[in-house]
């Protein structure tokens, strides 16, 4: 057998032996994620399921919590943070105690400093790691690259989010819906919040405008993964594809950057595609001509992309459209991703005579080139 066969029969065998990931959805708070995941819990268990609840947020719901009732349960690891004992998912008790199944609620939290790892959905792959399936849950919110839109809906940015790469991987994603008026009807009776906080909700998340918006884009977002499940799954063995791969291409500006990385992680996730992020530092920005703030993002940025399933390539240049075009050709890239025109990348690259040699690599390649707004 050849050893790429070889490399490729294992990394088959490795993949069986990982756990399944089944991720439910909903638009906001309230919808009935954790709700559902239980109740498939006591199905399986009904199915003589090993099954366990790792971790379960029920936020003072009655109908929630009375379905843990007949669950086995693994207890919280109680942890001391600023002088408060506070309760974190214990994954060395998932782990020793080996069930065919988990359920781990609330994959965006943030875990107290000092933890393994820094946030739950790294818990999980953990988890995944070690044969586990994991029945987890996320609110659209939450979602790296469409935080921006999320922004601009509620006003809100939401601090603690997931990459992309979680909802790539998962072997089934599943939408959580009510209507606005179902979900406001809800929040009224108290079954999503205290009755004190019903008002202040009502006057700022819960309009019905935002919920109309939030509850398109988690719509979109399931969509958007089954279709690529039966593009990759489906369609791809009938026919021959063109794999894309798509280059991001960011300087040190902070906020353009991020925004590239976000939409080109999009790109790449909708056609399940590798992609990398390029950062040429040029002698103007080198790290002794650019602000400790601005160093400080790019690390940032660089940490977001690969968590994002990007490569991140660093290159030390004098001209950026000769590193583009390098990379093009090694990495094979499909499209490529920049700034709009008043950029700085952007007018580094015009202001080289190679510009035209770089329009006629990628038309030559037959590479897309996007300018991202």
């Amino acid at each position: 057998m050849a050893e790429s066969e070889a490399d490729k029969w294992l990394a088959r065998i490795q993949q069986e032996n990982k756990g399944k990931l089944k991720i439910y959805i909903g638009m906001s708070a309230g919808v009935g994620k954790s709700y559902r995941m239980l109740q498939e819990a006591h199905t399986l268990l009904r199915n003589g399921v090993n099954v366990r609840v790792g971790y379960i947020e029920t936020h003072g719901r009655k109908e929630t919590q009375a379905l843990i009732e007949g669950l086995p349960v693994i207890p919280r690891r109680k942890v001391f943070y600023k002088g408060k004992e506070l309760d974190e998912l214990d994954v060395q008790a998932i782990l020793l105690l080996h069930p065919e199944v988990v359920i781990v609620d609330e994959l965006a939290h943030t875990n107290i400093p000092g933890s393994k790892n820094e946030k739950r959905w790294q818990d999980v792959l953990d988890i995944l790691d070690a044969g586990i399936d994991v029945i987890s849950a996320i609110n659209i919110q939450h979602i790296e690259s469409i935080n921006e839109d999320v922004k601009e809906i509620t006003g809100v940015e939401v601090k603690e989010r997931v990459p992309d790469k979680i909802l790539q991987i998962a072997d089934e994603v599943v939408n959580i819906d009510l209507t606005a008026d179902e979900l406001i009807t809800r929040l009224k009776e108290g079954k999503i919040y205290d009755h004190s906080k019903v008002q202040q909700a009502l006057d700022n998340f819960f309009k019905p405008e935002k919920i109309l918006q939030l509850r398109e884009l988690a719509l979109k977002e399931v969509a958007g993964q089954v279709e690529r499940k039966v593009d990759y799954e489906v369609t791809a063995k009938e026919r021959p594809w063109r794999h894309e791969r798509f280059l991001a291409c960011i300087s040190s500006n902070h906020e353009m950057a991020q925004n590239i990385i976000r939409k080109t992680a999009r790109l790449a996730s909708y056609y399940n595609s590798q992609w990398y992020v390029l950062y040429v530092q040029t002698p103007r920005e080198s790290m002794d001509k650019i602000p400790l703030a601005a160093q400080r993002h790019l690390i940032n940025n660089f940490k977001n992309a690969t968590e994002l399933g990007a490569e991140v390539l660093q290159v030390k240049a004098d001209n950026i459209a000769r590193e583009i075009m390098d990379m093009v050709i090694e990495k094979q890239v499909t499209t490529v991703c920049i700034g709009k025109p008043h950029l700085n990348l952007f007018q580094v690259i015009l202001r080289t005579n190679l510009f035209n040699q770089l329009l006629k690599t990628l038309s030559r390649n037959n590479v897309d080139l996007i300018i991202l707004s």
